[in-house]
């Protein structure tokens, strides 16, 4: 695969998880005294931020091969951090319900992981690529 498309793929994996979390943990919050005010939550903030460092950091870094590695080592510890918070989260909303299994994962974060699972291996084919070129590369001995 080229590498522009790999870093769009990056980027849109990166967008989604963003939006994702946005919708679901709005950080302007309703303030329930006074309709129409929100508030800010720093909680919720925080699981906005990350995918954010995602799509801005991270499609940064993979811009140039000098600095994928950090792309894709930054990019490899927002996908575990973000599959255990995800986890920690879902299970322990659900261990309280007693719901079938097919319910549980479809109600669970379970696709959310599987959506930055999907973000790290098109980081990790970006960063393969990027060293196949530096393998390939000429230098002269002199």
């Amino acid at each position: 695969m080229k590498k522009n498309t790999l870093l769009v793929a990056l980027f849109l994996f990166a967008l989604a998880g963003l939006l994702l979390h946005f919708r679901i943990h709005n950080f302007m919050v309703a303030d329930r005294l006074h309709p129409g005010v929100f508030t800010f939550s720093g909680t919720l903030f925080f699981a906005s931020f990350f995918p954010l460092l995602d799509v801005v950091v991270v499609t940064a870094l993979f811009m140039s091969r000098k600095t994928a590695a950090y792309g894709y080592l930054l990019n490899g510890l927002l996908v575990i951090y973000g599959t255990i918070f995800m986890a920690h989260y879902s299970l322990a909303a659900m261990a309280a319900k007693s719901l079938p299994l097919p319910t549980m994962l479809l109600k669970s974060t379970l696709p959310d992981i599987l959506v930055a699972w999907g973000d790290f291996l098109v980081g990790k084919a970006l960063y393969d690529v990027y060293q196949k070129k530096r393998a390939f590369q000429y230098t002269p001995r002199g």
